[in-house]
């Protein structure tokens, strides 16, 4: 997420070439969707109007990254490991977390800065059954997110991360995850504001304590529910 409202203009003809890109991608499948998302992510993050929001395939997202790039791991290369407090520290490959049950939720997508999204589905694996494989220990207060940008953290309190509707996410809107929505696995934690959902998802670190995210070193709220944080008066989303 950028600090401030400020990017470069966006031409017509790159508007117009994400727009033909975006109808090409929902014609080809999840490839050219892929690439056709990574090209909006760098022309949403340099767009003050919010225009690229209305363009097919953005689905009224817009796209937010604190790192430089777009970070990237295959199918195949993607690890999530975890660890800390626990008796059975783990890695997970993408393929072994889809033989987890899984679990599908319909929700809204609240930004704090004023965007929603309705009625998205998300699809991943319950935090609750993370922990429960791991084996949490006395003592333990809470979790703290990690993400292969290198940059990006969040936290979730103990009791928050069992939730029904906090998920690691592998699909979104039934496909899946792409690398500028932040898979191949992100987190997904339904009943807050979205930048509590970390995108690049690559740590789960069980501590004795809340260590604050990257955005909450600015300011943001730690406990960020829907509707009861930053001053805001938004409907809950669940």
């Amino acid at each position: 997420m950028a600090k401030d409202g400020r990017g470069a203009p966006v031409g017509r003809r790159v508007m117009l070439g994400v727009l033909g890109l975006g109808v090409l991608g929902a014609a080809t499948g999840s490839y050219v969707q892929n690439s056709y998302d990574n090209l909006l992510a760098e022309i949403s993050s340099r767009d003050p109007t919010g225009v690229t929001g209305l363009l097919p395939g953005g689905g009224g997202f817009r796209f937010y990254s604190v790192s430089e790039s777009i970070p990237h791991r295959s199918d195949q290369d993607y690890k999530l490991t975890v660890d800390g407090l626990v008796d059975r520290p783990g890695s997970y490959s993408l393929a072994d977390l889809h033989a987890m049950p899984s679990t599908r939720l319909v929700r809204d997508v609240q930004c704090v800065t004023g965007w929603r999204v309705p009625h998205y589905a998300w699809t991943g694996v319950k935090l609750s059954d993370l922990l429960d494989k791991a084996g949490v220990q006395p003592g333990a207060k809470a979790l703290r997110f990690t993400c292969f940008d290198g940059v990006y953290t969040e936290s979730l309190t103990l009791d928050q991360a069992r939730r029904p509707d906090m998920l690691a996410a592998y699909r979104m809107d039934d496909k899946p995850v792409t690398a500028a929505h932040g898979g191949p696995v992100r987190l997904y934690a339904a009943p807050m504001y979205f930048y509590k959902s970390a995108k690049w998802l690559s740590g789960i670190t069980v501590t004795d304590h809340v260590e604050p995210g990257y955005w909450e070193h600015y300011g943001y709220d730690v406990d960020a529910w829907v509707g009861k944080s930053n001053g805001r008066d938004d409907d809950p989303t669940s």
